[in-house]
């Protein structure tokens, strides 16, 4: 015996969207790249010097990852400082992810962070990110995620949508009073 709102019966399983059909496949056969061109510098100039190239991305992602995270918190700082809000992004996550892909064994990863590493490369991904966030979530459809940054809704257990928002009224109690009172 179940107790509860009653569920709504099954409907046709909804469409997979395009980036979670194809994101393995391409995971997939970026590994193998990353594996076949491993093995092809390997034999051109030898293992240790593979080993060593690896070494050198991780060490070097690293150092970016730990450089960007200081000047991030210091911008941090210094705008609580002068009580403002901090600059927005400042590149600081492409320097980050340009660190990750750099510490990620494989030579496309790293070309790839090495890229994001150059100023022109970051504004340009920003730009293109900024816009591409910006048109999915002018257009989400109802019940998307995007819809969510848009609205609130409260669902009652007949499946009926109530819109609304939330008042909160602080008027009238002291401060540190507990609301609800707490009683023991």
């Amino acid at each position: 015996m179940t107790t509860g709102a009653p569920t709504a019966p099954p409907t046709a399983r909804p469409r997979r969207s395009r980036l979670r059909r194809y994101l393995p496949l391409g995971i997939a056969a970026w590994l193998v790249l990353e594996i076949w061109l491993l093995t092809q510098v390997a034999g051109a100039a030898g293992g240790l010097t593979v080993f060593l190239l690896l070494v050198a991305g991780f060490v070097a992602g690293s150092v970016v990852i730990k450089r960007a995270g200081r000047r991030a918190f210091q911008n941090l700082n210094e705008a609580l400082q002068r009580g403002g809000s901090p600059a927005r992004g400042g590149g600081n996550g492409l320097m980050m992810l340009g660190g990750l892909l750099l510490m990620i064994p494989g030579l496309i990863s790293d070309a790839a962070g090495l890229l994001l590493l150059l100023p022109p490369v970051q504004k340009a991904v920003s730009r293109f990110t900024e816009r591409a966030l910006d048109r999915s979530l002018r257009t989400a459809a109802p019940g998307t995620l995007g819809d969510a940054f848009q609205q609130a809704r409260i669902h009652r257990p007949d499946g009926k949508v109530v819109q609304g928002e939330v008042i909160r009224e602080d008027a009238g109690r002291e401060p540190g009073e507990q609301w609800p009172p707490l009683t023991r």
